[in-house]
């Protein structure tokens, strides 16, 4: 009785179908299983491959560069490559918005694109461009891959299939492009050729479920470095952990265990998924408004930070270590790439955190400098309740309070998906870390607006559950065709209308009245009633505090669209009067 593989393989119609489920089989022995595809011709081979495969997944979207954003949302919540299948030409070019973004955050992806074979190449045939090596240096490995044909070893699709995976899971993690030409015919139609004495060789392969090659992740070696700091800290020194993104649950306990054991406060980035829930750590939640207050930023400079993972959203944070040069400024993260935009870094250590964790926590612990840390904690406690007390008596709706109940309203690891610009900020900064815990995702690689939605939707995919997504409104009109995405993927909206880009409010642009307006605040004047009408999705427009709170109690869990109106203005105003009070109770 043939395996399940067998069959698969053993009845493909012709030669190129045949090479499209090995690949396919090969991919999904690797782990990829979930194939993100927009419809087209050249690529029906691959579609077909997928569709016929007893165990692949797939999700068909109409526009390209929304399934490479949810491809992009999958490899985020997984770690795990997903494929993203799109047929030539300028259908390819709208992956590079993801790719880009994949790569600067190191996220693994798989682009699968089919183009023209080598003779119809710069022949002005039609839906033909240039493909070979289109993402440049975003991608971590690119491989063109020839037509299929006789003349090449069947092992030769394993074996690449194996490499590709490799290169896109290993360190830094990224988007690798595997660039498949195919000539006519592209459906699946019987050629007549028997293909069994090709497919000999791979008998025992086939029979099996395991891969062709495999290719094991190096692991990084913790640096000696790090225990000759442990001895330069022995005396005690201020010393700050910074948790920036954070991509696993190893991770996250990984800085607990280091930050405790240190006795350092931990200032908990929005995206290290400690900033909300319990923490078994000195917490400082809200590190972003006590830096507002130049008083408390001025004498509180630390002498050593450890920066844990990926990069933080907080430009104060950032331009506070900058200015006070600590002696030890140390990035820890599994990745070679530099993370040091002011040049102030003095170690980079390429290693993964639970391996340094271990490392640390088996020296002797630097005496608390009790000092130290309760001027942090307590200052970390005086801007929570003015952020209490404000939200205690609001009884209107702001953009901090809506992040603020956003976060309150997750179950407990639910996934949160935060806009770039000014929702990932707003949750950063207002998000009360008593609400509950699970890891918030966003963007922040190249901090792109575009693609949000359909992130959303991966992520939704990925880890089969109801997302909750904070997005603008300019970027959701950016990535509204990817609502399309919500009838299979459990995604609910919170869209913050206040009729165009709300941060530029905060920028020097906004002095220069003549310009501003029309090019920078760029109103719209639109609502969304009648996209979640088009897309069949639910919808509430709150007005007030309660309403709002109601909205996602009946909403979340389902697929919804959800639309709280505010003002710019009012919005720069309600930020400025926010940090005067926590500056004025410091």
């Amino acid at each position: 009785m043939p395996t399940p593989a067998e069959s698969y393989v053993h009845n493909a119609p012709n030669r190129t179908h045949l090479w499209t489920r090995l690949l396919v089989e090969a991919l999904v022995r690797h782990g990829v299983d979930t194939f993100f595809i927009a419809p087209g011709s050249r690529s029906t081979p691959l579609t077909v491959a997928v569709a016929q495969h007893p165990q692949a997944r797939a999700v068909v979207h109409v526009d390209e560069r929304g399934t490479a954003f949810a491809a992009l949302g999958y490899g985020r919540a997984t770690q795990r490559p997903a494929g993203w299948i799109t047929t030539s030409g300028t259908a390819v070019a709208n992956g590079m918005p993801a790719v880009v973004e994949a790569a600067t955050d190191d996220v693994p992806m798989l682009l699968l694109t089919a183009d023209r074979p080598p003779e119809l190449r710069d022949t002005g045939a039609n839906q033909t461009i240039d493909q070979v090596k289109l993402f440049g240096s975003y991608a971590r490995w690119q491989v063109d891959l020839p037509p299929p044909t006789p003349a090449i070893d069947l092992a030769y699709v394993l074996t690449t299939a194996a490499h590709a995976v490799h290169q896109a899971v290993r360190g830094p993690m990224g988007p690798v492009h595997v660039n498949a030409m195919f000539r006519k015919p592209l459906d699946p139609v019987p050629d007549g050729r028997d293909a069994t004495n090709d497919l000999a060789p791979l008998a025992q392969w086939l029979a099996g479920d395991a891969p062709y090659t495999t290719y094991p992740v190096p692991a990084a070696s913790v640096p000696e470095a790090a225990a000759r700091c442990m001895a330069d800290w022995q005396d005690g020194v201020r010393g700050l952990v910074v948790a920036g993104r954070l991509d696993t649950a190893d991770d996250r306990a990984a800085a607990q265990r280091m930050a405790a054991h240190l006795g350092w406060p931990l200032v908990a980035d929005v995206t290290s998924g400690l900033r909300t829930g319990a923490v078994e750590a000195l917490r400082i939640a809200y590190a972003d408004q006590l830096l507002a207050a130049d008083a408390f930023a001025n004498r509180h400079a630390p002498e050593a930070v450890l920066h844990l993972g990926g990069r933080a959203v907080s430009k104060r944070l950032r331009q506070y270590l900058a200015a006070h040069g600590p002696r030890w400024r140390i990035v820890v993260r599994p990745s070679p790439s530099r993370l040091d935009p002011d040049h102030r870094v003095t170690h980079h250590w390429e290693t993964a955190l639970p391996a340094l964790a271990e490392v640390l926590t088996s020296h002797d612990a630097p005496p608390r400098l009790s000092a130290w840390c309760d001027a942090w904690q307590q200052a970390d406690a005086q801007a929570a309740r003015v952020l209490m007390a404000y939200a205690d008596g609001a009884d209107a709706l702001s953009e901090p309070l809506v992040a603020r109940t956003v976060a309150a309203a997750r179950t407990p690891g639910q996934p949160l998906v935060c806009a770039s610009s000014m929702p990932v900020r707003d949750m950063n900064r207002y998000a009360n870390p008593s609400a509950p815990g699970g890891p918030i995702y966003a963007n922040r690689g190249a901090s792109g607006i575009d693609g949000t939605v359909a992130t959303a939707a991966g992520l939704a995919h990925a880890t089969g559950q109801a997302v909750l997504l904070l997005i603008g409104d300019l970027a959701l009109w950016h990535d509204i065709s990817s609502l399309a995405l919500l009838q299979h993927a459990p995604v609910t909206v919170v869209v913050v209308n206040n009729d165009g880009g709300g941060i530029f409010h905060f920028l020097p642009i906004a002095e220069h009245t003549d310009v501003f307006e029309p090019y920078f605040g760029t109103p719209h004047g639109r609502s969304f009633t009648h996209a979640a009408a088009t897309y069949q999705l639910p919808y509430a427009a709150p007005a007030t505090p309660q309403a709002l709170r109601e909205a996602l109690r009946t909403h979340n869990g389902t697929s919804a669209l959800i639309e709280v109106r505010t003002g710019r203005e009012q919005n720069r105003s309600v930020h400025a009067q926010l940090e005067q009070r926590i500056a004025d109770a410091l």
